[in-house]
């Protein structure tokens, strides 16, 4: 369900612009394999910097390789690249993509290895231009810090992709205790964390004092929040512990049993999983735990740090079962009757973005609206379809086959396909073309007749959808006198005639009854409109928003949520009037979702109240005390108002 007050979200509503149409392929750059990193880091919590020595052990995929490209925060100040000899090489940095372009004076061979010292320092206080625009993924504080793989602290080559091996010394000042992956040991001149398998090291944090530590059902969970959050992280702790033990009967043995949970800081990602460690922001520990939150990020200690993409177009497999993971894990708790809306809201926001295909997803901007409902939503949807197909054993041993076949290595789509295959014992080509490889969804039509035969009924129709080179089974629902039947039929093409024999007297025949299909309908054209237009308001391009709005109302002139966002648009931009009427509207519509009663009332209490029609405004309030929705804390909200008039900020 989508919140009725507008949440805005400053992140993403940057992102949503500078990702509004796919960000151009970088320049081709030499294919290399990072082998290993030995890092010497100093941080300075007084003075927010780092200077840090990094060698860089690669191999050239490719024969005669001159220049090679890592990513370096554009905040660090490169001092010199020497190679293996010690000779100084010549550099060219990119501001734009945070490239640093080495040139040999000899060209590299293919398959020798080759070794790059950088010696880099600067200041990092989080608010310097972050490469990921809009999130910070490094601050150095005066009391604590944190500094994240994204955040490209040390120069990266292969980000997301290339699995390297590290050894990492970091210095600090007394009192400051250094958290990061790997095995710590004591070492010469700092704190000496070394990896045990390739993976994605690198990620740190300084904190101070002692953790919370929490035991719960076998599992052990260290906490490093600050003082104002130490009230929510028993609960954290204990949830975490439910949620490792749910995984690792879906997934397999984790890598890591027992994790550590560190506070980031604002302007940081709700959540960042590294091996072992799970970085929180303020806004995601919150006052309670979000379990979709942790979902999403402890399935990354397998999906993204156990496994890895083998390039970007390939990151729906971890980003979509990341999203996926949210829904399994309400599922567990709730059972399948949550599923329904779960579903649902997946399938919009993955239909929210169709000029690309997933297997094109390295066109976007990582961390994008995009980005994510490419890879993330319809990765998911892809994800829920093919247990749907393959069934939910299969399903489970597939995702236990891919762990077990891939730990410690990068994964193509083929790659997967073929472990689903091997479990489900069916051919999943066109399947995976279909979802991964093409745009898209069907639009079904049916039309049908119903016959009497000697042993009962039979119902003979024809679906049609326009996707020449769709293929995939399609559930029928047939509602008869007695139970209803389910009978499965494979749509194949355009047009698919069907033939389907009942008992009982067939009333009515729906498709896809269980929402297991990503498809449109009027329905899905509407609600997919309408999370566009709410995409467009988090960044105040309210015309956008409207035009959005405005489509779903062409499809269904009733639907209340979208006269409720309309009338959200009005209000914020002071056109009360018209606020109004579409807050009327939205009461003589469909009442779809329900909130929109309560709130509608809200709303023009506030409207009457700023136009200084207090008794108006009181009725209102009352009627929406009288609904007793409490969606979104509607019934405080209300309350409050009635009591003492609604005031609106000055504008200028």
């Amino acid at each position: 369900m989508k919140s009725p007050a507008l949440l805005v979200n400053k992140l993403t509503a940057v992102l949503v612009v500078l990702a509004a149409t796919a960000s151009a392929q970088p320049d081709r750059r030499a294919a290399i394999d990072v082998d290993s990193y030995k890092i010497q880091a100093t941080l300075d919590p007084v003075q927010q910097t780092v200077s840090a020595k990094a060698l860089v052990t690669f191999t050239p995929q490719e024969d005669r390789v001159s220049t090679v490209t890592f990513e370096l925060n554009n905040a660090l100040n490169l001092n010199s690249v020497t190679d293996g000899t010690g000779q100084t090489l010549q550099t060219t940095r990119g501001n734009q993509d945070y490239s640093v372009r080495v040139n040999f004076p000899q060209p590299l061979a293919k398959g020798t290895p080759a070794t790059l010292a950088f010696d880099y320092s600067g200041r990092l206080s989080g608010t310097e231009e972050s490469p990921v625009y809009g999130i910070n993924f490094a601050a150095i504080k005066a009391d604590h810090a944190y500094l994240m793989y994204p955040a490209r602290w040390f120069p990266i080559s292969g980000y997301t992709t290339d699995r390297y091996q590290m050894e990492l010394t970091v210095s600090a000042p007394a009192g400051f205790k250094v958290l990061s992956s790997g095995l710590e040991l004591p070492g010469q001149g700092g704190t000496l964390f070394k990896s045990t398998q390739p993976g994605f090291y690198g990620s740190l944090a300084l904190v101070k004092g002692t953790a919370k530590r929490i035991s719960a059902e076998g599992v052990t969970t260290d906490i490093w929040f600050e003082a104002d959050k130490q009230g929510v992280a028993q609960a954290i702790g204990e949830e975490t512990a439910k949620q490792m033990n749910f995984f690792t009967g879906i997934y397999g043995v984790p890598p890591q049993k027992n994790l550590t949970l560190v506070e980031s800081g604002e302007g940081a990602p709700n959540g960042y999983s590294a091996p072992g460690i799970l970085f929180l922001s303020p806004a995601g520990i919150g006052k309670q735990p979000s379990q979709r939150l942790l979902s999403n990020q402890i399935t990354r200690q397998w999906f993204g740090n156990l496994i890895s993409p083998v390039n970007r177009n390939h990151i729906w497999i971890v980003n979509g079962m990341a999203r996926y993971a949210e829904i399994m894990y309400q599922e567990h708790l709730n059972g399948p009757s949550a599923l329904e809306s779960e579903i649902h809201d997946l399938y919009v926001d993955a239909l929210t973005v169709t000029d690309a295909p997933v297997r094109q997803a390295a066109r976007y901007d990582d961390y994008s609206p995009e980005f994510f409902a490419v890879t993330g939503s319809k990765g998911a949807a892809t994800y829920n379809m093919l247990r749907w197909i393959i069934g939910d054993a299969a399903f489970q041993k597939t995702l236990k086959s891919v762990m077990d076949q891939y730990t410690n290595k990068p994964i193509s789509t083929d790659d997967f396909r073929k472990v689903a295959e091997a479990a489900g014992g069916q051919n999943l080509q066109g399947f995976f073309i279909q979802w991964l490889e093409s745009t898209g969804a069907p639009e079904f039509k049916m039309d049908y007749t119903i016959y009497r035969t000697q042993k009962g009924f039979r119902v003979m129709g024809k679906i049609t959808q326009d996707l020449d080179t769709f293929r995939m089974p399609v559930e029928l629902r047939i509602e008869t006198e007695g139970n209803p039947e389910d009978k499965r039929v494979d749509v194949v093409g355009p047009t698919t005639d069907f033939s389907v024999d009942t008992f009982g007297k067939p009333r009515k025949v729906t498709i896809d009854p269980n929402g297991r299909m990503l498809r449109l309908s009027p329905a899905m054209r509407v609600a997919v409109a309408i999370r566009r237009g709410e995409q467009f308001v988090e960044i105040s391009e309210y015309n956008e928003a409207l035009r959005e709005y405005q489509k779903a109302l062409e499809v269904m002139k009733t639907s209340s949520l979208a006269h409720y966002r309309v009338g959200e648009v009005f209000f914020l931009q002071g056109n009360y009037q018209s606020a109004v009427n579409e807050f009327r509207e939205a009461l003589n519509g469909d009442n779809e979702p329900k909130w929109t009663e309560v709130w509608s009332h809200i709303n023009m209490g506030k409207i009457f109240d700023v136009t200084q029609q207090r008794e108006r405004a009181v009725n209102e309030y009352t009627l929406a005390i009288r609904t007793k929705d409490n969606t979104q804390g509607a019934q405080e909200e209300a309350a409050k108002y009635r009591q003492n008039p609604y005031t609106r900020k000055d504008t200028n």
